[in-house]
């Protein structure tokens, strides 16, 4: 046999176990669920700080180069103590304002930050729990964009979330917001659509108020027909609620209707519970609010209360 004829054989015979091979190799694809978020680019930060916690920020400078910030913001339950310092800021910059942006995209000046050899220090108390810090030369800034002069912008801590913006013609993301006799009930829409049906899809909610501390896992199951999704809450470690008050949980779809899905009383020594409905809306956000037995007890159609959950998806 030649040597050219060889050659030519073990070129096949390699093809083939190469073939072999690739067919028999599993190919795996991974999916990642992506909440999208007001501001990809990090210009909207706002977050609601939780009770009793002290919460380190970073405050990013923007636009000056080789200056840090940091924020420690410590929310009582009638207000939040923060205390920013700066450093390595410009040797020409001699005036800098704190700013606090709400939900609504409204700012409040919170006051001038004390400069001296590079260094900013300033403290303060404000009767806000949900929103972002930014630092501006200006002395009279009456609206905030990714256009406004600032130096610096707060980021969003480990473990929070981005509240999405509650004003009109928020971009960025899908919100469904009613403002009530007691504050925004603000639910992003969940993406419904995308998850895959006759399969559980976990969430997970971080309390505040009264609820601070208590666990609660929430499974998102499409039915594999008709548009009917149900929806299960399961209540861990609850903490001891204010005497004459329930849990409640609703839906909210991206025309802001509202569905109750179920409520659980709890009294003392009770620290597990369960919330079992389903809904027809194709899309929704889910919100919990702490309400009045006496109000739920009755013909209740939307949240009166406060708002103690925040539902997001676990990737």
């Amino acid at each position: 046999m030649s040597k050219k004829l060889i050659a030519v054989l073990g070129a096949a015979m390699l093809l083939l176990s190469l073939a072999v091979v690739s067919s028999g190799q599993v190919r795996t694809t991974t999916v990642t669920r992506t909440q999208t978020v007001q501001n990809p680019d990090g210009t909207y930060t706002i977050v609601e700080y939780p009770v009793g916690k002290e919460t380190l920020v970073t405050l990013n400078p923007v636009g000056i180069s080789g200056a840090t910030g940091t924020a420690t913001i410590l929310r009582s339950a009638d207000g939040s103590l923060i205390k920013v310092n700066l450093t390595s800021l410009p040797s020409d910059l001699a005036a800098l304002n704190l700013y606090a942006v709400d939900p609504t995209g409204a700012l409040s000046l919170l006051g001038p930050i004390d400069i001296a050899n590079g260094v900013g220090t300033f403290t303060t108390t404000v009767p806000l729990s949900r929103f972002m810090l930014v630092a501006s030369p200006e002395s009279a800034l009456t609206a905030y964009d990714a256009n406004t002069k600032i130096f610096f912008r707060s980021s969003v801590p480990n473990g929070l979330t981005v509240i999405p913006i509650s004003g009109v013609g928020a971009v960025g993301e899908t919100v469904a917001t009613v403002v009530g006799p007691t504050g925004d009930y603000v639910a992003p829409m969940l993406g419904i659509p995308s998850f895959k049906r006759g399969d559980n899809t976990k969430l997970k909610i971080n309390f505040t108020g009264a609820m601070e501390g208590s666990r609660a896992n929430i499974f998102i199951e499409p039915h594999k027909r008709g548009n009917t999704t149900q929806v299960r809450m399961r209540f861990h470690d609850l903490k001891e609620a204010p005497k004459g008050t329930a849990d409640v949980l609703w839906a909210i779809s991206p025309d802001n209707q509202f569905q109750r899905l179920g409520q659980i009383v709890n009294v003392r020594g009770r620290n597990e519970a369960e919330i079992k409905s389903e809904t027809t809306f194709k899309d929704f956000g889910l919100l919990l609010t702490t309400e009045d037995v006496g109000v739920t007890t009755g013909t209740i159609i939307k949240p009166l209360g406060h708002r103690v959950g925040v539902i997001e998806v676990i990737r």
